[in-house]
């Protein structure tokens, strides 16, 4: 099959990020090399990404994206976010509850919550406040690259005494020039009327490209954006969850479950360092009608116990999965797909596929968690991939459960140098964290159904109907439509041809 050229838009992009990364050296660079960090410099010479974010975000004006850059990378080296971590940030600042992530928007964007009442307009302490937005964000932006962020201001109970403007200033301006494109929405939720004169002013900061994005919302409001399974009961929902420190509350990757039931070792039990998602874990097998007694395996003889089996049912396990077409390149494993797991809303479509594939010389161990441990099976959820070789994993719905966009995978692995007899939960308490690679993938889900007349369709008049889709756009409304249509199933076209050569 002849490759495809690539867009022409997609040409330009490549000549803009190209041109402003050529007049950063040439403009900025040169005559201020003590003015950024070089960590953010390497990062900005080899993160297409980060680029075009700034790009985007100014329209494609690469003189505006420049000055973008020149704030944006000063304020990083002023503020030393590369260095900012937990010990860098007083603790009582974790312990107010004032500011943290937790939960996720209808549309799957995490959510960063600020409990206005809980702020204090304080000159003593604005700067340790400013380098804590700024610890939350470099954290998020770290754990889930490119994925944005829905801003939640809870105003509940709150007054003028709880708004410092130049904080909440600061607040506008990483999200319009230190984070670019990380804002999905802002939320303002019950706002009192006696601060609507500060908010007039707020607007008029933000400039049009975050006024679109800004949401007023009453407490019942609120839940066309955000659901009640993610929304406190002043607000109309369902959440229990209560703010405490330590540890953080974003870290809610949870153990997935199998045939039968939550995966829970001892070992796993006894370890607090090791996973921070074992106490949720912990909680749903407590509450569960049947608990599953958890039992210690040894990690070499269940290799062993389970190669045969694996062996016999590995084409009946990945069956009617949905096969990736990505790839991610990690230090220690390729993952795929690279970004997202996709599932649809039929019967068969309820199973999707994640290939690992060992790229060290060692064995690698690897487990998957996930956000939603009640809706998903994955088999093997923790094991080993030898060197060279590659590991099907399954993840399957379990029972009437749908996939959402707020769920979340992620895939942690680790270099065993001395594979031996290691247990297995024995190794990921005693490996170090800085030797533990983690990828997450999030969710897609397809509402619609392939149709029938795909199924024994030669590739190439497959692809024909994708590339004449966009001539259709022109013939009627009939036509639009089913154009529409068409690129919704362009997806599965593609998996579809991948089965058939």
């Amino acid at each position: 099959m002849a490759e495809v050229e690539p867009h022409e838009g997609e040409q330009d992009l490549e000549k803009k990020i190209e041109e402003t990364r050529q007049r950063f050296n040439n403009e900025l660079l040169q005559d201020s090399t003590e003015k950024y960090d070089p960590r953010d410099v390497e990062r900005l010479q080899t993160d297409d990404s980060l680029v075009e974010g700034y790009l985007t975000w100014r329209i494609y004006n690469v003189d505006d994206a420049l000055k973008m850059i020149d704030e944006s990378l000063h304020w990083r080296k002023e503020y030393g976010v590369n260095d900012i971590n937990e010990s860098t940030i007083p603790r009582w600042m974790f312990e107010t509850g004032a500011v943290y992530l937790h939960g996720y928007d209808k549309e799957g964007n995490k959510l960063f919550w600020f409990k206005v009442k809980l702020h204090v307009k304080d000159s003593k302490t604005v700067i340790d406040k400013k380098k804590y937005v700024a610890f939350w964000l470099e954290r998020y932006a770290k754990k889930e690259p490119g994925m944005p962020l829905t801003v939640v201001f809870d105003m509940t109970d709150s007054g003028l005494s709880n708004v410092d403007m130049e904080f909440v200033k600061y607040i506008i301006n990483c999200f319009k020039v230190y984070y670019p494109k990380f804002l999905s929405k802002m939320i303002i939720v019950d706002m009192p009327w006696i601060l609507n004169a500060a908010w007039k002013i707020v607007k008029s900061w933000l400039g049009p490209e975050a006024i679109s994005k800004l949401r007023f919302a009453s407490k019942s409001e609120v839940q066309t954006y955000i659901g009640p399974e993610y929304l406190p009961p002043h607000m109309g929902g369902t959440d229990s969850f209560k703010y405490s420190y330590p540890p953080l509350p974003d870290d809610d990757f949870q153990t997935p479950i199998c045939d039968n039931g939550p995966i829970v070792s001892d070992d796993d039990r006894e370890s607090k360092e090791g996973d921070l998602d074992v106490k949720d874990a912990l909680e749903s097998s407590f509450t569960s009608d049947v608990v599953v007694k958890p039992k210690k395996v040894n990690f070499l003889e269940q290799s062993l116990r389970s190669e045969d089996n694996d062996k016999g049912d590995a084409s009946a396990r990945t069956k009617g999965a949905r096969k990736p077409l990505t790839t991610f390149k990690g230090s220690l494993l390729d993952v795929s797909p690279a970004e997202e797991l996709s599932f649809g809303s039929g019967e068969t479509e309820k199973k999707s596929l994640i290939i690992l594939n060992n790229v060290v010389k060692n064995q690698v161990a690897f487990k998957v968690r996930t956000t939603a441990p009640d809706k998903y099976r994955v088999k093997p959820s923790s094991s080993c991939c030898e060197p060279g070789a590659s590991v099907d994993i399954v993840v399957s719905l379990h029972g009437g459960s749908q996939a959402s966009p707020q769920d979340r995978f992620l895939i942690m692995a680790a270099e065993m140098e001395n594979a031996g007899s290691q247990d297995l939960s024995q190794f990921w308490k005693e490996v170090p964290k800085t030797k533990i690679m983690e990828h997450r993938s999030a969710v897609t889900c397809w509402p619609h159904v392939m149709p029938s007349f795909y199924f024994g369709m030669p590739p190439k008049y497959i692809w024909q109907l994708i590339l004449d889709s966009s001539k259709m756009m022109e013939i009627n409304e009939d036509g639009l439509c089913f154009c529409h249509t068409v690129l919704l199933w362009t997806n599965d076209c593609i998996l579809l041809i991948s089965y058939t050569n």
